[in-house]
C-alpha cells in the first residue's frame, strides 16, 4: 500500500459506543468523503471526556489521527499537519465543515510551514456513514454458485483500473503475474474485474516476491494487504490485515516465494480473513474505506481489484462465491 504516517490502532481511536452517540454534537460519527480531485476519503469524529478528536483518510495511505479538532459555533475545524521526508513540518491543512442533515459541506485550505497560503481553498463533500450492523451469523449466510475469476490462460474478465497505465499483468503457466519495472516513465496499473459484487467469500493463493507490496480490494473499497512480512511483528500494514484499520490477531505468513492461501469473507460490513488456515481477522466490523479505494461509498457493488502499481506479485486459483439473499 501507499507509504504514510503510522496510524493509531482503530481500537485506540474509535469505539462503536461513542460513534453512535451523535445526539449532542452533529459531527460525531463517521463520514464518507469525496475529497478534492474526486478521490475517496474518510473522517471519524469522537468525543471523550468532553474533548473532541478525529482521524482522517485522505486518498491513499493510512487512517491517521489529526492534529486538532474543535467546534466554532456550528463549524467543525480539523487541522492536520504533514511532514517531509526529514520529519520537518511541511504543510498545515485546515478542514472546516458544516452539517446539512446527513451531509457535510467542507472546505480545505493549506499553508506551508511559514504560514503562507498554498493555493485557493477547495470545497468538497461528505456523507454520514450508517451505523455498522451487528456481526452476521456466518453459519446462516447463504452462498450462491462459485465464480472462477482467473481462467489460467489470459486476462479475460479483467482490465486495468486506469486506462493508459503500463500493464505489468500477464498469465504465465496458469499464474497471474505482475511484473513492475521501476522507471520514471513507467506507471504500472492496478487490475480489476469487469464484474462487480456486493458480499461474498473470496478464496485465492498468492506468492510474494522480494519486497512485494500489493493488495486485494474488496468491492474496490476495502484493501486486504498482500506483502512480504514474514517474521515481522503484527501490524495493520502486514499480510492479511485490513490495511491500516484491522491488525491480524496472529502472524500466519509463510516465507517469501511460498504459495499462501487467503480465505476472505465480507458480509454486512464485517470481514473475516483466514491466512494459511489460521483465522487472523474474525468477523470484525469495517469502519470505512481504506487508502486507494475507488470510492468512499460502502453501499454499492464494486469489483475485485488487485494492486499492481507497487511491486511484483503472483496470484492463482481465485474463486468468488457471492452471498445470495
Amino acid at each position: 500500500m501507499f507509504p504514510s504516517i503510522r496510524p493509531l490502532t482503530i481500537a485506540a481511536v474509535f469505539s462503536l459506543g461513542t460513534l453512535l452517540n451523535a445526539a449532542d454534537n452533529p459531527f460525531i460519527g463517521r463520514w464518507a468523503l469525496t475529497i478534492p480531485g474526486g478521490g475517496a476519503g474518510w473522517l471519524g469524529v469522537e468525543s471523550k471526556d468532553g474533548a473532541l478528536s478525529s482521524s482522517v483518510l485522505w486518498g491513499g495511505g493510512s487512517v491517521v489521527p489529526t492534529t486538532s479538532t474543535k467546534l466554532d459555533g456550528d463549524t467543525l475545524i480539523v487541522t492536520r499537519e504533514q511532514k517531509n521526508k526529514e520529519g520537518k513540518l511541511a504543510t498545515i491543512e485546515t478542514i472546516t465543515a458544516k452539517t446539512e442533515g446527513e451531509f457535510l459541506k467542507l472546505t480545505a485550505s493549506k499553508k506551508n510551514a511559514a504560514g503562507k497560503d498554498m493555493g485557493q481553498p477547495q470545497e468538497f463533500a461528505g456523507k454520514r456513514i450508517a451505523d455498522v450492523p451487528p456481526a452476521p451469523d456466518l453459519a446462516k449466510v447463504k452462498f450462491g454458485d462459485p465464480i472462477q475469476l482467473l481462467n489460467g490462460k489470459d486476462l479475460t474478465g479483467w482490465r486495468l483500473l486506469k486506462e493508459g497505465a503500463d500493464n505489468g499483468w500477464s498469465v504465465v503457466d496458469g499464474v497471474l503475474e505482475n511484473r513492475v519495472v521501476k522507471a520514471k516513465d513507467k506507471h504500472f496499473g492496478n487490475l480489476r474485474t469487469e464484474a462487480e459484487f456486493v458480499d461474498f467469500n473470496l478464496k485465492t493463493e498468492v506468492r510474494t516476491q522480494e519486497g512485494s507490496n500489493s493488495g486485494i480490494y474488496l468491492r474496490g473499497i476495502y484493501e486486504v494487504q498482500v506483502m512480504e512480512s514474514f517474521g515481522q511483528p503484527l501490524d495493520s500494514h502486514h499480510m492479511g490485515a485490513l490495511y491500516s484499520r484491522i491488525t491480524p490477531s496472529v502472524a500466519a505468513e509463510k516465507a517469501i516465494g511460498e504459495w499462501q492461501t487467503l480465505d476472505i469473507t465480507l458480509v454486512d460490513r464485517h470481514i473475516t480473513v483466514i491466512l494459511n488456515g489460521k483465522t487472523i481477522i474474525d468477523n470484525a466490523p469495517v469502519l470505512g474505506c481504506t487508502g486507494g479505494a475507488m470510492s468512499s461509498d460502502e453501499f454499492k457493488p464494486g469489483p475485485i481489484y488487485l494492486q499492481g502499481d507497487h511491486t511484483n506479485v503472483d496470484y492463482r486459483n481465485m474463486v468468488l462465491t457471492p452471498v445470495v439473499k
